[in-house]
């Protein structure tokens, strides 16, 4: 792996402390603002660091949404920007909360985002209703969901629908496929289910070979959403219990991700899987990384 897409704390302070880790292990990874800096430390052998936001939240001071202030966190390093984490916020609604749409607030917020060059983050934590709104007044631009999974084989609503999955294509962009079990294998159904079993490899692959069958491999990814060192929260509190509802996440942890791909160092089952299943080299190249560095490009120049 040569470019990490790292979620980023909705603070000064967290920015901080990213900025003060890359110094410290400097010769093994820096902050990347654009495609030629990924290419160049790619070639130094060096990873990139692409930080992003799952939600617009960090927007919200004293209660007002103060959209300048995203200005000053893309000059931080912000890169990526989603609108609502699960549940409903002052921009639009999470995928909680199905019915809410952008608000006019959010209508501002994604057109500062792309007046901002920051590539826009729609579906999977954010409802269909506020994507499609967004989406509607991004034209020409390409927009992204980095982590979701297909709904059509597996009924959870982090997981996004062929209408949604081919409305993100159609803007030329990507969609990020998710490594967490749940989201293969728990389906809303499940809300009475403390935790679902853990899935294997061939359920994750049949989500690629999904997405290759519906909009084609310009617009399929790596969005594993690895939470390396912590993916046991540990019993959740009644606050995490809203924006981690039963119907989407086990209740009960350690997280479970796929079978063979529980971290980074097992990417290599992926390729060969997708190999043994007729994969060209050329659509692999495009799902390991050409393609999100060709949206990176288009929104925030080379």
């Amino acid at each position: 792996m040569s470019c990490w897409h790292r979620s980023v704390g909705d603070d000064f302070a967290s920015f901080a402390s990213l900025l003060s880790f890359c110094d410290e292990y400097k010769t093994n990874i820096a902050p990347a603002g654009c495609v030629r800096d990924i290419r160049e430390f790619h070639h130094q052998g060096i990873i990139s660091l692409v930080s992003g936001w799952q939600s617009a939240e960090g927007l919200i001071v004293a209660g007002e949404p103060e959209l300048g202030n995203l200005r000053a966190y893309r000059e931080l390093g912000l890169r990526i920007c989603g609108i609502a984490y699960n549940v409903a916020n002052q921009f639009g609604g999470g995928c909680l909360d199905p019915q809410v749409g952008l608000t006019r607030a959010g209508h501002r917020l994604v057109e500062e985002i792309h007046r901002s060059q920051i590539v826009l983050d729609v579906g999977g934590h954010t409802n269909e209703q506020t994507s499609f709104d967004a989406i509607a007044i991004s034209a020409g631009v390409p927009v992204i969901c980095s982590h979701t999974n297909v709904r059509a084989l597996n009924d959870n609503p982090r997981c996004s629908t062929d209408r949604m999955l081919e409305a993100i294509a159609r803007t030329g962009g990507v969609i990020g496929v998710t490594a967490f079990s749940d989201f293969h294998v728990r389906k809303a159904s499940d809300a009475q289910v403390m935790r679902t079993p853990q899935a294997s490899l061939d359920r994750h692959l049949d989500q690629y070979d999904y997405l290759k069958r519906l909009v084609g491999t310009d617009h399929i990814g790596l969005g594993p959403d690895f939470l390396s060192g912590r993916n046991d929260p540990g019993r959740l509190s009644a606050a995490d219990q809203l924006v981690m509802a039963a119907e989407a996440y086990s209740q009960e942890t350690p997280w479970f991700y796929i079978e063979g791909f529980e971290s980074i160092d097992e990417l290599p089952n992926v390729a060969q899987g997708l190999l043994q299943r007729g994969w060209s080299d050329a659509d692999l190249r495009k799902v390991l990384g050409e393609n999100w560095l060709r949206v990176y490009e288009a929104v925030w120049g080379a």
